[in-house]
């Protein structure tokens, strides 16, 4: 069973050549959230516009960003275009992104570690959008649950193996974020390719699974 490590060095040896374009990618990410953030900053309806503007496009971006790490992990030659096909499942992605907010808010109101738990069994969600686009948001969803099944403790080692990387970022100012997010990206896309596997399930054999808290 491979370690954080194993999927820290699978990413690293997937970004090779690539951290040009990966640093491009999230600069352009950053700047479009940032001015998001800007427009939040506006008085009397600013607040407001600027939250509808990131629910919209938030889902979009997710599944963009996960299939350019999905591209890395695989050897894709990948580009800043990338970025932008989770617009191309526009539907999927943004009822993924409201769905599993709305789960997590509601499992978090029970006590906050329901809500991280929970956090972790969608947490596959997007990368099972991106291989299956014929699946549902919902599907997608209980899909990742499954797959999650016993691998949230490994998913979350992996996380804070990521911690010293942080620090630096925050020391930095966050100019290293535009390096060490599709850093940790790509290591959890690599954990994802190890854990599937053939365990994606045909949509029509997933209403049997459930929303129940799981560890």
């Amino acid at each position: 069973m491979k370690r954080a490590k194993d999927f820290r060095s699978q990413a690293w040896q997937g970004m090779h050549g690539k951290w040009g374009t990966l640093a491009i990618i999230y600069l352009v990410y950053y700047v479009i959230t940032g001015c998001i953030g800007a427009i939040s900053a506006i008085p009397a309806f600013g607040s407001a516009i600027g939250s509808i503007i990131s629910l919209i496009i938030s889902g979009p971006f997710a599944l963009g960003l996960t299939i350019v790490s999905l591209y890395v992990v695989r050897g894709v030659k990948i580009s800043v275009n990338d970025m932008f096909e989770g617009f191309k499942q526009f539907l999927n992605a943004f009822l993924a992104n409201l769905i599993n907010g709305i789960f997590i808010v509601l499992w978090t109101l029970l006590l906050i570690v329901p809500g991280i738990i929970k956090a972790y069994s969608y947490s596959m969600t997007y990368y099972i959008l991106s291989d299956n686009p014929v699946l549902t948001a919902n599907e997608a969803r209980k899909q990742s649950m499954e797959l999650m099944r016993g691998n949230k403790w490994r998913l979350f080692c992996l996380n804070f193996s990521f911690i010293g990387w942080i620090i630096l970022c925050v020391i930095t100012l966050g100019i290293l974020s535009f390096w060490i997010s599709p850093y940790i990206q790509s290591s959890v896309a690599a954990f994802y390719e190890e854990i599937s596997g053939s365990k994606i399930i045909a949509p029509e054999d997933s209403s049997h699974l459930s929303d129940m808290p799981t560890t």
